[in-house]
């Protein structure tokens, strides 16, 4: 249905032509740009209900307090794991997370992961590559995500939080509290949630059509070509390097992997694609500018950073075992 309007828009209405490559980037801007504001504005009135009636204080209580042996961080890896979404579109779960004060660390870890591995792209894997790589690619995309979470949580990075981000978690919470404490019906309630889920929405509004536009460039205008004549060299910075061309690129998991198969059968080393498959899915420029609203630019370098070096060395790792 989403396709569908944004077919509608840019191939019917502004009469854009499917097979350009103008055509496919603004096709691609409206889709993605009304998905994101769509999942943000009901995962964020979610998590309004949650906060009115879960007590969220315990859980975030119970996670920072109790030894769970990782377990948080596996859970986290895993929701990831089963959740169909991008970079970007895992972005308002994540703003979900961090406004219902669950730790960050955990947080991290469902952020990294979610858009690494998704059932699409499992069941694409299996019948590209087979059972071996396929369980490989699960295995080490949820493991990314744990230590990746883990690393982070143990970093203490709340402070660098954006100012916007931490006031919506001391509203959220001072109004729960509020609700809680004078009774108020769910009903009464209700206005109050779709209220603040449509402020989240204007507030990164802005944030959401940069990101996005970044990303339909990237989608309708660079060549495939490019990235596989580097990538293919055998030097042994043809993985980080894989993962820095990676970077600029922005797809899902399942579009990626048929460009991933015609890497491998032209010759590329398959932990070198499967590194700047981690790069394209993990790591974007349209994530960046989302998270630009949620975290400030030391925070987005120290998690881009950290992936990044686990990502190069899980390609050698890839290379040296596939």
């Amino acid at each position: 249905m989403l396709q569908q309007f944004a077919d509608w828009i840019a191939y019917s209405l502004l009469g854009l032509d499917a097979q350009t490559r103008l055509g496919a980037a603004i096709d691609f801007f409206f889709y993605d740009t009304t998905k994101i504001l769509i999942l943000l504005f009901i995962i964020s009135a979610i998590m309004g209900i949650i906060n009115a009636y879960f007590p969220i204080d315990r859980l975030r209580n119970y996670l920072t307090s109790h030894k769970l042996y990782g377990l948080q961080y596996f859970f986290a890896s895993l929701f990831g794991a089963i959740t169909p979404f991008c970079s970007c579109s895992s972005i308002p779960l994540f703003i979900g997370f961090v406004k219902g004060g669950i730790p960050l660390g955990v947080t991290f870890a469902f952020l990294i992961t979610s858009p690494l591995v998704n059932e699409v792209a499992v069941a694409m894997f299996l019948g590209t590559f087979g059972v071996k790589i396929t369980v490989i690619y699960v295995i080490s995309g949820m493991l990314l995500g744990m230590v990746g979470g883990f690393v982070l949580g143990k970093m203490k990075l709340e402070n660098y939080l954006s100012d916007w981000v931490k006031k919506i978690q001391k509203d959220s919470q001072a109004e729960a509290a509020k609700w809680e404490t004078e009774k108020v019906s769910f009903l009464h309630r209700l206005p109050g949630i779709l209220k603040e889920s449509w402020g989240i929405i204007k507030g990164v509004l802005l944030y959401v059509i940069i990101g996005i536009a970044i990303g339909g460039a990237i989608h309708g205008y660079v060549p495939e070509g490019f990235f596989q004549e580097y990538m293919s060299k055998g030097s042994w910075f043809a993985v980080p390097l894989s993962v820095i061309l990676g970077v600029p690129m922005y797809a899902n998991a399942a579009g990626i992997v048929p460009v991933i198969e015609v890497f491998v059968a032209k010759g590329v080393p398959i932990g070198t694609a499967l590194a700047f498959m981690m790069a394209v899915v993990g790591l974007s420029l349209p994530e960046a500018t989302l998270l630009k609203k949620v975290m400030t630019w030391k925070l987005i370098g120290i998690f881009f950073g950290t992936i990044t070096l686990f990502i190069i060395i899980l390609g050698y790792l890839y290379n040296i075992i596939l």
